[in-house]
């Protein structure tokens, strides 16, 4: 009977080619969509061009972010229901539309004009928010028809493969710019341009969800079809006759396990209150039960504290690297860096600041790559093979987000921050890689994208409220004692130094080493350990609802004869 069915609806091979060119596909579409990143790139010479002052060039790069952010409920919803190719045919039109008019008002400048009108500046804008938009639709459009293209077992580890490929783009635009258009930024934006909107267009065509082979046929006798069981209550169906329905009686509500000491008020406690559950029941919670469901706020707030922290520690290295230009994405890792070489050497050299600064950044990005795919990996491993239930993955990336803030706190030279920016990247990415697959887990697969965009709306909300305390220490630490550090180089350094060193502080800089950063990182650390709190929480939750399930699942199976 499997076999009858697979002949009939043709269903690919597990890594057929069909599989693997939508895998490869929705790759590339992440890779075209980190761009929002290399904002800093292009940001001081459009501000130079235009005339527009930097708190308008900030309130551009914001645009971008908030597009790429605030988004992600809206095209989960989309995708969700019609599939993904509304979604990647809005990534190629907002991409190719937003830097192709941010290109034509950098070609055009300002004319005879001092300063860009406002009509141009709104226009500016406006294009900065289509290329956010047109990220975030492409990136969605990826990670949701992976998910759905391969079966629990390997979903953490391909879906964490494409946000891999998002952290990797502007790294790779970065070196294509440096190598092909050094100082041509005209070229940057067409390039900018070609390579965002390409993609997504040719992903319309190639990339789309892939049905799951059966691995379990449904009862005898049952005319719903086969299906694939997944071990943690999750079930895709593969329905023979599309005009057959689950019987009335078999409704949904929820089961309050009163014997149990943990809460069972989470939606995903849905099961059949008259008799077993069928393995055939899916798990989808979306819209307002989302909403009503502890788990969501959990996950929330586990997302913006320790994504929170993360941000912060990464969120001043493109503003350090082009002072005029804001990332709301990338920060403090750049600042401690430079606080440290102050404080050690007398002979200030911003050269030599620099370069360790891209150091700091470099084992930055490579750890949060790894992070993601290793996290994918090890997820993947042990729930197929021990079963363990992903929650416990909170609790692992808590304690990395500790361990880095522990270290960063005990760096008392810039010899030794290295290992802390890579435990830091290392954590960060875990997050990231790990939030799709939780999200799975806990609230279904049915409405991934819409339930996944309103848990991200923690990294909107924590990366500037942390990115926000970080800012005030650095400034309370500048006013107090920036007049004493120029003194004190003044007199131990040549004149060049000192030129530098006026340099930086015209430019605000804390330098004075651990000072201006460690009450900060208190304050994350104590962040870590109450999301640390927090994940033990969900994690025994999680393994509890995991023992429900089985036990009702095999209720089913014993009444059917299975």
């Amino acid at each position: 009977m499997a076999s009858l069915l697979d002949s009939q609806y043709k269903i690919p091979k597990l890594l057929g080619v069909r599989r693997i060119v939508t895998l490869l596909g929705a790759l590339l579409v992440a890779l075209s969509c980190g761009t929002n990143y290399i904002f800093s790139a292009y940001a001081p010479q459009l501000g130079a061009r235009l005339h527009v002052s930097h708190t308008q060039l900030n309130i551009v790069g914001l645009a971008g972010n908030v597009g790429d952010s605030v988004s992600g409920p809206v095209w989960g919803r989309i995708v969700d229901s019609r599939g993904p190719r509304i979604l990647l045919a809005g990534a190629f039109v907002c991409s190719i539309v937003g830097y192709s008019g941010i290109k034509r008002m950098y070609g055009d400048g300002t004319g005879s004009g001092t300063s860009i009108s406002s009509v141009h500046f709104a226009l500016l804008i406006t294009c900065s928010l289509l290329t956010g938009l047109g990220a975030n639709a492409g990136v969605t459009a990826a990670v949701n028809t992976v998910a759905k293209s391969f079966p629990e077992s390997a979903r953490a580890t391909t879906t964490a493969l494409v946000l891999s490929s998002l952290g990797l783009s502007a790294f790779c635009f970065s070196i294509i710019a440096q190598i092909f258009f050094p100082g041509d930024t005209s070229a940057l934006l067409l390039l900018l341009s070609l390579a965002t909107s390409i993609p997504p267009l040719l992903a319309v065509f190639i990339v789309r969800p892939i049905p799951l082979p059966p691995t379990r046929p449904g009862p005898e006798g049952d005319q719903t079809g086969h299906y694939e069981r997944i071990p943690n209550a999750e079930v895709v169906p593969f329905i023979a006759d599309c005009s057959a329905s689950v019987e009335e009686d078999d409704r949904r509500t929820l089961l309050v396990n009163s014997q149990s000491g943990i809460e069972s008020s989470s939606a995903l406690e849905i099961g059949y209150a008259e008799g077993p559950l069928r393995p055939d029941t899916l798990l989808d919670i979306h819209g307002t039960m989302l909403f009503r469901t502890l788990d969501f706020y959990l996950l929330f707030m586990i997302t913006l504290l320790l994504a929170g922290t993360g941000i912060m520690c990464e969120f001043a290295i493109d503003a350090l690297q082009s002072p005029s230009t804001f990332d709301a994405d990338i920060n403090s890792v750049g600042a401690i860096s430079r606080a440290l070489i102050a404080e050690s050497n007398p002979k200030y050299d911003e050269t030599e600041a620099s370069k360790q600064q891209v150091a700091q950044v470099s084992t930055l990005s490579i750890g949060n790559f790894a992070g993601r795919i290793l996290i994918g990996l090890i997820s993947d491993f042990s729930h197929s093979y021990f079963r363990l239930p992903r929650g416990y993955y909170l609790c692992f990336v808590s304690i990395l987000f500790i361990l880095s803030q522990t270290f960063a706190i005990g760096v008392s030279d810039i010899s030794t921050l290295r290992m802390a920016t890579a435990i830091l990247g290392l954590a960060y990415g875990s997050l990231i890689g790990i939030l799709p697959v939780i999200t799975i887990d806990w609230f279904g697969l049915a409405h991934l994208s819409e339930n996944l965009g309103y848990v991200c709306l923690a990294l909107l909300v924590g990366g500037n409220v942390f990115s926000i305390i970080f800012g005030r220490n650095l400034d309370a630490h500048v006013s107090r004692e920036d007049t004493n550090t120029l003194l004190g180089v003044t007199r131990t350094t040549n004149a060049a130094s000192v030129a530098a060193m006026r340099d930086i502080l015209s430019e605000r800089q804390c330098l004075l080493g651990r000072e201006c950063y460690v009450s900060s990182l208190k304050v994350t650390l104590v962040a870590c350990v109450a999301a640390l709190a927090l994940s033990t929480w969900a994690a025994l939750r999680d393994e509890h609802r995991k023992r429900l399930r089985k036990g009702m699942v095999d209720g089913y199976d014993e009444s059917v004869g299975i």
